[in-house]
């Protein structure tokens, strides 16, 4: 699948080469030693420019020495030890986490022409969505707008699940993506009627300034908003409705926004009962790494399942 996706966006056959040997590196690793491993394939895409994004996931047995397994060649009884410093050669970029006992994940991308693309150069935000069982389409999509040192983002869980949930969560995307530079809240409103005639959704939008310290934070429906910080996970707080059909007062609030902090919004498909305990390791990860590693972790509910991780610096 990797190869046929690579090839329909012009990689020349020496790079689908050189993706097809780290792939298999890390699914043959997943088949000989992960517990409900998981590979996800995508394409990222810039203004000019285009890359391949693959994502294992496994719940365990995890790496006890991540340095000695990504070493060319080496081997480990742990998930995904052989290969991987292969597939760190030859890919664009490769972030690897993995907690003994819980699991591993890893984050590959690959760019047509080897080297940093400046303007896929970006690794404070990323997303990841899941269609429930059965679904070949997820009902879940967040989206990303920048604006200087801000980020504005939101996340959409279109109700239900299916196609029509999908439709529903693509407008609001389109809809993030056309809108004037405006407050979360006004965004939510504006969400609010253009998800009229669809299914609607649940939806969530933050302004995030990282260099002023503020989050302002707007929703309506279920999404999860939370700021982790030393230790701390702090809510936010989301009107009740239903975005397109049922809306009271659409308020925003602000939040702290320390350096440190990592943002997390994602859907009723992750159960939150998760903690911002104990993380301090993972959070100093990429912002997909700690997105698959909440992912593997709280989405145990039968539904579609989104979540969108942003941070300060990467």
């Amino acid at each position: 699948m990797v190869s046929g996706i690579a090839h329909g966006l012009d990689f020349r056959p020496s790079r689908v080469a050189e993706i097809e040997i780290a792939v298999t590196e890390i699914g043959t690793n997943l088949v000989k030693h992960a517990r409900e491993g998981t590979i996800v394939v995508r394409t990222v895409r810039g203004m000019t420019e285009v890359a391949v994004e693959v994502l294992a996931m496994d719940r365990g047995p995890g790496i006890d020495d991540l340095r000695s397994a990504l070493r060319d060649g080496a081997s480990s009884t742990g998930t995904l030890g052989v290969g991987l410093g292969a597939v760190l050669r030859l890919s664009d970029s490769c972030d690897i986490h993995s907690q003994p006992g819980a699991g591993t994940e890893v984050a590959v991308r690959f760019h047509a022409r080897r080297g940093p693309i400046p303007e896929m150069a970006d690794r404070t935000v990323a997303g990841l969505t899941r269609p429930i069982a059965g679904e070949e389409v997820c009902g879940d999509a967040y989206a990303v707008r920048r604006n200087g040192q801000r980020a504005l983002v939101m996340m959409c869980d279109g109700s239900g699940h299916g196609p029509l949930a999908a439709r529903a969560s693509a407008e609001a995307v389109r809809l993030f993506h056309a809108a004037p530079d405006q407050a979360p809240e006004t965004v939510v409103r504006m969400l609010h009627d253009g998800l009229r005639g669809t299914r609607g959704g649940a939806v969530a939008v933050a302004d995030l300034d990282f260099a002023a310290g503020r989050a302002r934070f707007a929703g309506l429906g279920n999404i999860a908003g939370s700021v982790l910080s030393e230790g701390r996970k702090q809510g936010m707080v989301s009107a009740p409705g239903v975005a397109g059909y049922q809306a009271r007062t659409i308020r925003a609030f602000d939040y702290p926004l320390p350096p440190d902090a990592v943002v997390v919004l994602h859907s009723d498909g992750l159960t939150e009962r998760w903690s911002g305990e104990r993380r301090e390791r993972l959070l100093t990860e990429s912002p997909l790494i700690i997105a698959a590693a909440l992912l593997r972790e709280a989405a145990t509910r039968p539904d579609d399942a989104g979540i969108l991780i942003a941070k300060g610096r990467p």
